[in-house]
C-alpha cells in the first residue's frame, strides 16, 4: 500500500492504539504525551511524585484519555507494579516511551560515585528492565510488518557529543545517554524479528524543568551553538514521537535520531549542558 494509498491522516495517525510514557508528568515526556493523545493515542504516564504524575494526567486529559500509574521504575517492587497495573487494564499495549531519566552536574575532582549508580540505573538500566518486561504486550499489537510494536527511548544530544562545560562536567549524565544509545540498536537486534520497532531519540535543548536554570544563564549560548539559532519547542519533540509510532515510521528501526537544531554536529560548543 502506498503513502497515497493510506492518505496523510492516516500515515500519521495513531487512533486505537495504547501508549506508556514514563517520567511523563514534565519536560519532554509531557510533550510527548501530549502529541501521542493529539494523535488519538491512548496515553498512561508514570513517575515516581505520584501527586504530579496525578495532576499531570488530569492536565493532559484535555487532549484525550490519560492515566496516571505513578512509580518508581528504577525500584524492582515499583517496576513490577507497574507492569501489572498495565498488564491487568490492556491486553496489549502499541508504544513504549521509555523516558524517566536523571541528570547530575558537579565538579572533576568532587564528581560522586553515587552519580555513576543513579544515573546508570535510571537512565539504562530501567529502560532495558522495562522494555523486558513488557515486551510480551508488545507483542501482542505486532500484528503485520506495517504495524509493529514500538519501543522509543529518549537519549540525548550530549550522547552523541562531549559539552563543554565551564567548571561543571556531566559525566555520568553523558556516558548513560551514550549508553541508551547503544542499547536501543541492542534492543533492535533483538526485538526486530518479534516485529517491534527500537528507536531513540536524542533531544537538544528544550524547555522544562529541569533546563529552567540553563534558560535563564546560558540561552544566548544555546541559540549561538544550534545551528538553527534556537531551542526546540514542544510540538517539535511531540512530532518526532509521532513519527515514530506512526504508520509513517514503521520501517525505520536501531536510529538514533537527533533533535537539537543541529547542535550535536556544530564546531561551537556551548558553555551549557543540555539535560533532558
Amino acid at each position: 500500500m502506498s503513502a497515497s494509498d493510506l492518505g496523510i491522516e492516516r500515515l500519521f495517525s495513531l487512533t486505537g492504539k495504547v501508549a506508556l510514557v514514563t517520567g511523563g508528568s514534565r519536560g519532554i515526556g509531557y510533550m510527548i504525551s501530549q502529541g501521542l493523545l493529539q494523535a488519538g493515542a491512548r496515553v498512561y504516564i508514570t513517575a515516581r511524585n505520584a501527586k504530579a504524575c496525578e495532576e499531570a494526567a488530569q492536565s493532559l486529559s484535555a487532549y484525550g484519555e490519560c492515566q496516571a500509574i505513578p512509580a518508581d521504575i528504577t525500584q524492582a517492587a515499583g517496576l513490577q507494579s507497574l507492569c501489572e497495573q498495565i498488564c491487568g487494564r490492556e491486553p496489549a499495549l502499541h508504544i513504549l516511551v521509555n523516558n524517566a531519566g536523571a541528570a547530575w552536574g558537579d565538579r572533576f575532582e568532587t564528581y560522586p560515585d553515587s552519580a555513576f549508580d543513579k544515573l546508570m540505573s535510571v537512565n539504562v538500566k530501567a529502560v532495558f528492565s522495562l522494555t523486558q518486561a513488557l515486551t510480551p504486550l508488545l507483542e501482542a499489537t505486532a500484528l503485520s510488518a506495517g504495524d509493529p510494536g514500538r519501543v522509543i527511548n529518549i537519549g540525548s544530544m550530549d550522547g552523541l557529543h562531549i559539552p563543554t562545560v565551564t567548571g561543571v562536567g556531566t559525566y555520568a549524565y553523558t556516558a548513560s545517554k551514550a549508553a541508551v544509545h547503544h542499547l536501543t540498536r541492542h534492543l533492535a537486534v533483538e526485538l526486530g524479528h518479534r516485529n517491534i520497532t527500537v528507536n531513540a531519540i536524542a533531544p537538544g535543548f528544550f524547555p522544562s524543568k529541569m533546563t529552567d536554570q540553563l534558560f535563564t544563564h546560558h540561552l544566548a549560548d544555546i541559540e549561538h551553538n544550534s545551528l538553527l539559532g534556537r531551542a526546540g519547542q514542544d510540538e517539535e519533540m511531540a512530532g518526532i514521537a509521532i513519527y515514530l509510532s506512526a504508520r509513517a515510521g514503521a520501517y525505520t528501526h536501531g536510529a538514533v535520531i537527533p533533535v537539537d537544531g543541529g547542535t550535536s554536529i556544530n564546531w561551537r560548543h556551548s558553555s551549557a549542558s543540555s539535560k533532558t
